[in-house]
C-alpha cells in the first residue's frame, strides 16, 4: 500500500470484470497490484478491503479514478483521507465519443444518400458516378477517413489531414463546432496551472456547450456538473490513471503471451506472484 494509488476495471477472460487497485510508486512492478477483486460491486470490495490494516488505509493520500459512482463509493469508504481525482482522459473521452458519433450520424446518412443516387440511376438504366470532392474522396469516404483527424490536435495533422479537416468543416459545419468544443475542453487540461484557473475556464466551455444546442455534449456538461470537484482536484497534481491503463495493458500482454486465461484463479496467483 502506498500514498498514491489507482483504482481501474479490466476484463481477465469471456468479457468478465475484475476491480484492481494499483500502487503507483511501485511503476508497474513487483509491488504493483494492492488488491485484485472479481467483479465490480461495491460491497464486496468494501468487505475485503476493509480487512487490510486502518493505518494503511489511512496513509493514502490520493486515489486516481473514472467516474464510476461505485468507485467513487469503494475509495470514500475504504480510503477516507484520500483525494479522489478524475482521470482526465476519461473526462475527454466522453467528449470525443460525442465528437464521432455525430460524424457517424453523418456518415449513415451519406450511405443513404449514396444508395438511393444508386437506385435512382439503375431506374435510368444509367452507370452511377459518385460525387468526388476535391482531395478525391467521396462523400462516405471523407466522413470514414476523418475518424482519426478528429481525436487529434490540429498542430499533430499531416499534410492530407489537413486538407481532409478543411473539407469536412465546410461540408459539415456542426462538426467543426463539435470539434472545436472538444479541442477547447482537452487545451483547458493542457493549459491551466490552478484550480482556480480551471474552475473559470470550465465555466467559459460550459458557456459555450449551451450555446452550441448539441444535447450529446449537454449530457456531458451534467456528467462533468456531477463530478467537477474530483475533475478539478487534477490540476492540484497532475495525477492521471495511466499507472492503471499501463498495468491494464500489461495484464493483456501477459495474457496473450499464454494465449488467453484457461484458468483465471490459476492466472490471478502468476500476477500476484510477479506483481504483488
Amino acid at each position: 500500500m502506498g500514498p498514491y494509488l489507482s483504482i481501474d476495471e479490466t476484463a481477465l477472460s469471456k468479457g468478465e470484470l475484475y476491480t484492481i487497485i494499483t500502487n503507483k510508486e511501485a511503476k508497474g512492478k513487483k509491488g504493483s497490484i494492492v488488491g485484485i477483486f472479481s467483479g465490480t460491486k461495491v460491497e464486496p470490495i468494501i468487505k475485503q478491503l476493509m480487512q487490510v490494516d486502518r493505518t494503511l488505509r489511512l496513509g493514502v493520500k490520493e486515489i486516481t479514478l473514472d467516474m464510476a459512482h461505485s468507485m467513487k463509493q469503494i475509495a470514500e469508504k475504504c480510503f477516507p483521507k484520500a483525494t479522489q481525482v478524475t482521470d482526465r482522459f476519461h473526462v475527454q473521452r466522453l467528449a470525443l465519443d460525442a465528437l464521432q458519433d455525430l460524424r457517424i450520424k453523418h456518415r449513415w446518412e451519406a450511405l443513404d444518400q449514396e444508395n438511393e443516387a444508386i437506385k435512382n440511376t439503375r431506374k435510368l438504366k444509367k452507370e452511377y458516378k459518385p460525387e468526388l470532392l476535391a482531395n478525391g474522396d467521396t462523400r462516405k469516404q471523407l466522413l470514414a477517413r476523418s475518424r482519426y483527424l478528429l481525436y487529434k490536435a490540429p498542430k499533430k495533422w499531416t499534410p492530407n489531414q489537413k486538407q481532409r479537416a478543411q473539407i469536412l468543416f465546410a461540408e459539415y459545419p456542426d462538426l467543426k463546432n463539435a470539434f472545436e468544443i472538444v479541442h477547447e475542453l482537452r487545451s483547458l487540461y493542457n493549459s491551466s496551472r490552478s484550480k482556480n484557473t480551471a474552475y473559470t475556464k470550465l465555466a467559459h466551455w460550459y458557456l459555450k456547450v449551451e450555446q452550441s444546442g448539441f444535447k450529446a455534449f449537454q449530457t456531458i456538461v451534467n456528467t462533468i456538473s456531477a463530478n467537477y470537484r474530483s475533475i478539478l482536484n487534477y490540476f492540484e497534481r497532475r495525477s492521471t490513471n495511466a499507472s492503471a491503463e499501463s498495468f491494464n495493458a500489461k495484464i493483456k500482454a501477459f495474457r496473450a503471451q499464454f494465449r488467453g486465461v484457461k484458468k483465471v484463479e490459476f492466472f490471478l496467483f502468476r500476477l500476484t506472484q510477479i506483481f504483488a
